[in-house]
């Protein structure tokens, strides 16, 4: 069908497969409406309102695995300032897709055969066994339009039932006592983009009614569940058979050995890794003392150093007893795993103390810890916990603009 406007002077061309009962001038505008014999006269003209539609009259695409051809657009209005746009196009086996844009979100819509009694809006419905929620309901007009069209636009009148059930959504529209039923699904951008290449895409922004939000809370929460067990398995099965091992004990007299290195006898640890802890007192007073430690992997000669002071001092002020200190102390070395090793051992005391004259060191390798392991667990509770708050926040936007709002 070729329809050249008198307005404009545009030619528009496109074979369609129906009856057209209006044709809009993609450029101006003007409104054509088919008379008894079937031509397009002139009738009048939307408001001169830029519709920025994505798309053209005429422009073809793959969408779901069928080729289409766009065949007409129409921007509708919901009273007062609320306005979407709807896309009507044609597969190549003569059946019709709708996309539906708002805010740069896209759906598409299948007419489907279901009938739906909504007249007195029920708050949910059932499709193929899932419940549908209703979301809203509302009349609108066509705002403006562009194309081909197999009804007249400027009677038409829409009395539209929303029910959603994210992806899904089924839009109840009646229109002149006829009643329609679509079942839409929601469009993510990229796919859009890839049926047509050539669109310009609007700006996305706030929540689609249908649109899923970035994580699914059951299969999360599940996920989490099933790591931390296997956290807590894994550490058993590892851990079950390591008990502590004492691998050095030994009082240490500063006469012999003040700032000497004391080399221990090799042993062996066996299971996963745990941290060492190295115990030492001493009889210090108002002095300090120190112990240096090499931990040595005889395998491959590698060396873990660490160190610690040990400190008390006391008096008396203002007829008062005070200390400071303390003459026992314990620090780590972390994450030793199995092997076979020996300890460098060189205690020291300050050159002045000439009282204290023992050191009493223990070294053990303990039983591994269950901290880590906690706060990993920790974490995902904080984590799934925030994922709610995000959902919550999610579901609030996207039934903003519901009068049968839950939140």
């Amino acid at each position: 069908m070729k329809v050249p406007c008198y307005n404009c002077n545009t030619v528009t061309e496109l074979e369609v497969n129906f009856d057209v009962v209006n044709f809009v001038c993609p450029k101006c505008s003007s409104i054509y409406i088919a008379d008894k014999n079937e031509e397009l006269r002139l009738r009048s003209k939307f408001k001169p309102t830029p519709p920025d539609f994505a798309l053209k009259v005429g422009d073809k695409g793959i969408l779901q695995g069928e080729e289409c051809t766009v065949t007409g657009m129409v921007v509708k209005k919901i009273h007062p300032s609320y306005y979407w746009k709807e896309y009507v196009l044609e597969t190549a086996n003569k059946k019709y897709i709708y996309l539906s844009e708002s805010k740069g979100h896209w759906m598409i819509l299948k007419e489907i055969a279901d009938q739906y009694k909504v007249s007195d809006y029920p708050r949910t419905i059932d499709y193929e066994g899932d419940y549908f929620d209703l979301y809203e309901y509302a009349d609108s007009i066509v705002h403006t339009a562009s194309g081909f069209f197999d009804y007249s636009l400027e009677k038409a009148r829409f009395n539209t039932v929303e029910y959603i059930a994210p992806p899904r959504i089924i839009s109840i529209e009646k229109s002149n006592n006829v009643q329609t039923t679509f079942l839409g699904e929601y469009l993510p951008q990229k796919e859009f983009k890839k049926a047509f290449p050539t669109a310009a895409l609007p700006y996305k922004w706030g929540v689609s009614i249908i649109q899923v939000f970035y994580f699914n809370l059951k299969h999360t929460g599940i996920i989490l569940c099933i790591f931390a067990l296997l956290i807590f398995f894994t550490d058993w099965y590892i851990y079950k058979d390591q008990v502590k091992q004492t691998v050095f004990q030994k009082t240490i007299t500063f006469d012999k050995f003040n700032n000497k290195e004391i080399t221990s006898e090799p042993f062996v640890l066996k299971g996963g890794s745990a941290p060492m802890t190295i115990y030492f007192s001493t009889d210090v007073s108002n002095s300090w003392a120190n112990v240096d430690v090499t931990l040595i992997d005889e395998s491959n000669s590698n060396e873990i150093h660490a160190s610690k002071d040990i400190e008390f001092y006391e008096g008396f002020e203002d007829g008062e007893r005070w200390t400071e200190g303390n003459t026992s102390e314990k620090f780590n070395i972390c994450g030793v795993k199995q092997g076979k090793y020996h300890l460098l051992i060189t205690p020291m005391k300050a050159p002045e103390d000439v009282v204290n004259n023992e050191m009493k060191i223990k070294v053990v390798w303990n039983e591994p810890s269950s901290r880590n392991i906690w706060l990993v667990i920790i974490f995902m509770i904080v984590v799934y916990i925030a994922i709610r708050l995000l959902n919550y926040n999610f579901e609030k936007k996207r039934w903003a603009d519901s009068s049968y709002s839950r939140y």
